[in-house]
């Protein structure tokens, strides 16, 4: 298997980090008879890091579908290179970071971390792009 198919595996359990992440503090504050109900009903404001785990799933959420396809371009037209397999450990790592950054209300050094993961996605974009 190649690295870049072995970093979407890690991406995978990733998002189920985030996913769980973001409901076990909503949970902690709103409690479990509202996560196994309806939800029907009207909440008090989240606390500040319910918003903040939310917001980091959901950006990661918005960019993982962008990953999956970059990694099964590169895979099925076997233009996996060093570069692509970089872009794919700068993405994982970066988001790996990203986070904890973001539960924290770090905002800069956490923007600079997403563009990271962002420069991984180009790089594994960029065989497929502009074919050598």
């Amino acid at each position: 298997m190649t690295t870049e198919l072995t970093v979407l595996a890690w991406g995978c359990v990733l998002a189920i980090v985030h996913i769980f992440a973001a409901i076990r503090v909503k949970t902690r504050q709103y409690g479990t008879a509202w996560n196994m109900g309806a939800r029907d009903e009207d909440l008090p404001p989240p606390q500040p890091i319910v918003g903040r785990l939310e917001r980091a799933r959901d950006n990661y959420l918005e960019t993982f579908p962008i990953v999956i396809a970059a990694i099964l371009i590169v895979t099925v037209s076997g233009s996996s290179s060093d570069l692509t397999e970089a872009g794919a450990l700068l993405w994982i790592g970066a988001r790996i970071f990203y986070l904890p950054l973001y539960a924290a209300g770090i905002p800069k050094i956490r923007t600079f971390i997403f563009l990271l993961s962002m420069i991984g996605i180009a790089l594994i974009l960029a065989p497929s792009l502009w074919p050598q």
